[in-house]
């Protein structure tokens, strides 16, 4: 299924559409401030297993992020001292992936080995409501491109001709961008930027 939500003013019936998909187990593809994702409620194991093996990974080097609606939501999936806090409010939401100590709500799948947790809140209307609506973040992971020159799928349509039997309902948001965002690991004693991408982090 492809649907058009417009990120302007996102249909709140399209919305609570993708939301039942979600609730069901599916599995989405939408638009954020960055790149297409692919996603599920991050508490649908099976959906989480079909990501895994629809991107061709080994179920114990999966390491997904996820999208969390605010800055409170984040409190309730990762551990957010005061320094880091505040480095959060001055940079979300926008095009950052936040490495952060996570807490024990969090499903196996999303913890590093060091139990680490990524957290996104894009600057995109889209992937905000549905995660409003579920009440539970969405899992993300970059749709990539498999020519070596392109890294990301931009055009909805395009994935949607690739992905279409492999994923419930993709999202024609408009095109996405070809830069992911920037990862930036605040679970050390120290900042460090593991990978540059759209985000200018102010800190």
């Amino acid at each position: 299924m492809l649907i058009k939500i417009y990120p302007d003013n996102p249909n709140p019936k399209d919305i609570t559409r993708v939301v039942d998909v979600l609730r069901a187990g599916g599995i989405i593809i939408y638009p954020t401030d960055t790149v297409y994702g692919m996603g599920c409620d991050i508490t649908k194991t099976k959906a989480v297993e079909r990501i895994i093996k629809i991107k061709g990974l080994k179920a114990k080097d999966a390491q997904f992020s996820f999208i969390c609606s605010d800055l409170s939501h984040i409190s309730d999936f990762a551990k957010v001292d005061n320094s880091v806090f505040r480095l959060l409010k001055r940079n979300l939401p926008g095009p950052f992936t936040f490495i952060l100590p996570g807490l024990h709500k969090v499903p196996d799948y999303f913890l590093s080995k060091r139990k680490t947790v990524g957290i996104r809140i894009p600057e995109s209307t889209i992937p905000l409501a549905i995660v409003k609506e579920l009440g539970n973040p969405i899992m993300t992971t970059s749709i990539k491109d498999d020519d070596e020159l392109v890294e990301y799928t931009t055009d909805p349509e395009l994935i949607y001709e690739k992905y279409a039997e492999l994923v419930d309902l993709v999202i024609d948001g408009g095109y996405g961008d070809n830069i992911a965002s920037t990862v930036v690991d605040c679970s050390g004693d120290e900042l460090e930027i593991i990978r540059e991408g759209k985000g200018e982090l102010i800190q």
